[in-house]
């Protein structure tokens, strides 16, 4: 149990630090943000947690692919927000996403990458 609260605690300190960093510095906290650094924690937890390094390398070649489509979202925000306000652009950076995500997933099935 004890393992579970350090990883919770560690894991959720990534999010606070990115926050308090944004609050200070637009740049560097879009840049720390931008690094992997949960996915980084996942694939140590992976590996400390002693799962097969197939496990561990598929986890990060996933990841790799789920990132692309999303990627739209990013340039879309800052629009939307000046005419949307916060929540409605939210929702609708979600809606594009998972669409983006979508037709993501079918082109590249046809080069036999399978993400769903």
């Amino acid at each position: 149990m004890a393992w579970i609260i350090t990883k919770y605690c560690l894991t959720a300190a990534v999010v606070v630090l990115v926050s308090e960093l944004a609050k200070r510095s637009d740049r560097l906290g879009g840049f720390v943000a931008a690094l992997p650094l949960v996915t980084v924690l996942a694939l140590i937890w992976l590996y400390v947690e002693k799962q097969p390094a197939q496990k561990i390398a598929d986890h990060a070649w996933y990841t790799f692919w789920y990132v692309v489509p999303t990627l739209p979202m990013f340039l879309l925000f800052p629009v939307l927000l000046q005419r949307l306000g916060f929540w409605a652009t939210l929702l609708a950076c979600i809606v594009i996403t998972v669409a983006c995500f979508g037709l993501f997933a079918a082109l590249v099935r046809r080069f036999g990458i399978d993400l769903l």
